[in-house]
C-alpha cells in the first residue's frame, strides 16, 4: 500500500484538466485515477442494495417501539373516549390504533443513536486520486489539488495500478489533509 492523495471535483470536465496538470506534473499516468463517488447509501454494496444491511443506530429502535406504542395507544384510547357521544364505542378503539402507531413511530425514532451518523463521510462528486509515493510527490499533489480548487482534499493508504484504485473504499471516513 501506498500514500493516496485525493480530491473531489463538481465537474467532469474540472477533472480532465486537473488530470492533464498532474501530467504535466511529472506524475506518471498509471499513478492517477479518477472516479464518481456516489452518494451516501447509493453505493449498491448489499445484495438488496444500498451500502449497510441495517442503518445505524437502528438496533435500539425496537426498544422506543414497544415505549412509544404503549404511551400511545393509551393517549390515543383517551382521546377516542371523548368522541363515545359521536362515534360510540369505535371512538377509543381507532384513537388507539391511531395513537399506537404515531407513538411507534415516536418512540423507535428517539431510540435510534446517532453516532453512526456522526463520522465525517464523502461526499457524491468526481474524484481524482494520484500515488504519491514519497513526502515530496505528496505534498506537490496537496498543493496542486488546492490550486486546481478540489473539494475534501484526502490522504489515504491504498494501491492505485493501471489507474485504478483498486482498493477503494466510499465508505471509509476521508481523512482530510489540513490545509492550514
Amino acid at each position: 500500500m501506498s500514500n493516496i492523495i485525493a480530491g473531489r471535483f463538481d465537474q467532469q470536465a474540472m477533472v480532465e484538466e486537473a488530470r492533464a496538470e498532474f501530467l504535466r506534473a511529472g506524475f506518471a499516468e498509471e499513478q492517477i485515477t479518477s472516479f464518481y463517488v456516489n452518494p451516501p447509501g447509493q453505493h449498491d454494496l448489499t445484495p438488496i442494495g444500498g451500502d449497510e444491511v441495517e442503518s445505524h443506530g437502528a438496533e435500539h429502535s425496537r426498544h422506543g417501539i414497544s415505549r412509544g406504542g404503549l404511551a400511545g395507544g393509551a393517549v390515543g384510547a383517551a382521546l377516542g373516549a371523548t368522541t363515545i357521544p359521536v362515534l360510540g364505542p369505535v371512538g377509543p378503539m381507532v384513537g388507539a390504533l391511531v395513537g399506537a402507531h404515531v407513538g411507534d413511530l415516536a418512540g423507535s425514532l428517539s431510540e435510534m443513536d446517532d453516532d453512526g451518523n456522526s463520522a465525517p463521510f464523502r461526499h457524491a462528486g468526481m474524484m481524482l486520486a494520484v500515488l504519491a509515493p514519497d513526502p515530496d510527490a505528496e505534498d506537490r499533489a496537496i498543493r496542486l489539488l488546492h490550486a486546481l480548487h478540489a473539494q475534501d482534499i484526502e490522504r489515504a493508504q491504498g494501491t492505485i495500478a493501471n489507474g485504478d484504485w483498486a482498493d477503494f473504499n466510499p465508505l471509509q471516513p476521508p481523512a482530510l489533509v489540513d490545509l492550514h
